[in-house]
């Protein structure tokens, strides 16, 4: 076996997690495998080829707890569901609470031998209060390496990219792209891309807001930037209308078991999307969100026929 490709520097609490995890895999004999589940796919991220799994954990709202509360203590049970469908991707923002700060004390206190790719924001106008809210996000997460650094809602996207391009050959962070959440921004996004050479755009895209497919997925695409995909359940309010109706017998066909699955594998199944972060502080939901990654994805013409009777 090949050993695994370190990308930059890691502190020691990173090593140590990650040489524990080795271990553990050798110490293991053949016959004492535990049984897999099937594999959550991963994507290419563009500019590198580095694969990435297809379903992460979003934190907006969900990780913004206090240790000593009922939510907080649910919240490790999340992290594990991920790392143990083979996930890795945790996006966060500085607008987002104490979303960054939960995380990186949850990674701190995590036996999982798994090592995140980590994403996070950067939503403040102005170089000097930008790198200083960086800083900060760094030391929340407590790492000293970003995967993946992104300009929240293109708030002063021109000063923050420019910084970020010194970080990125400085290897502080290894990936940089920008953020949006609603379509009335497409207009400025579009320009941005076709402007910047970015690694990501994160973006919402479901099935009741499909504007994206129009001209952003395609771009992104044509200009090899990975696609990030924020509100997969439409802000929600899509999946609460569906969760009493049956599930339609079409479903078993695509391996989904939960209307959560079926709206994932919607919106997985647009090629030019990497990965989709939706947002949970349950663990079952997590495991639920992650069994979507897994297994094959059904084409446009499937979701034309069904889309329309979902939506009603």
């Amino acid at each position: 076996m090949q050993p695994p490709t370190i990308p930059f520097h890691l502190t020691r609490a990173e090593l140590l997690r990650m040489g524990a995890a080795l271990c553990a895999g050798a110490a293991l004999p053949a016959f004492a495998q535990p049984q897999s589940k099937p594999a959550m796919n991963t994507r290419p991220i563009p500019s590198t080829r580095e694969a990435l799994p297809v379903i992460g954990c979003g934190t907006w709202i969900g990780f913004d707890q206090r240790p000593g509360t009922e939510e907080y203590a649910r919240l490790p049970g999340v992290l594990d569901a991920l790392f143990a469908a083979g996930g890795t991707v945790i996006d966060s923002s500085p607008m987002y609470g104490r979303s960054e700060e939960t995380t990186g004390e949850l990674l701190a206190a995590s036996k999982q031998q798994v090592r995140p790719f980590l994403a996070t924001k950067v939503w403040t106008s102005g170089r000097e209060a930008g790198i200083a809210q960086m800083e900060q996000s760094f030391a929340r997460l407590r790492t000293q390496h970003m995967d993946l650094m992104q300009v929240h809602n293109l708030v002063d996207w021109r000063t923050h990219l420019a910084t970020l391009r010194g970080w990125k050959e400085k290897g502080r962070v290894r990936y940089i792209g920008v953020t949006h959440y609603t379509a009335s921004a497409y207009g400025e996004v579009e320009a941005v891309l076709k402007a910047e050479k970015l690694d990501f755009l994160q973006i919402n895209y479901s099935l009741d807001a499909r504007e994206a497919e129009q001209r952003l997925l395609p771009l992104a695409a044509e200009r090899g930037v990975a696609v990030i995909v924020n509100m997969p359940f439409g802000g929600g309010g899509l999946l609460r209308r569906l969760r009493d109706k049956p599930l339609p017998p079409w479903a078993a066909e695509i391996g989904c078991t939960s209307w959560a699955q079926v709206l994932l594998k919607f919106v997985l199944s647009h090629p030019a999307v990497t990965c989709t972060i939706p947002g949970t502080s349950r663990r079952e939901h997590m495991a639920d969100n992650a069994a979507a990654g897994a297994g094959s994805f059904p084409d446009a013409a499937f979701w034309r026929r069904e889309a329309a009777a979902i939506r009603t």
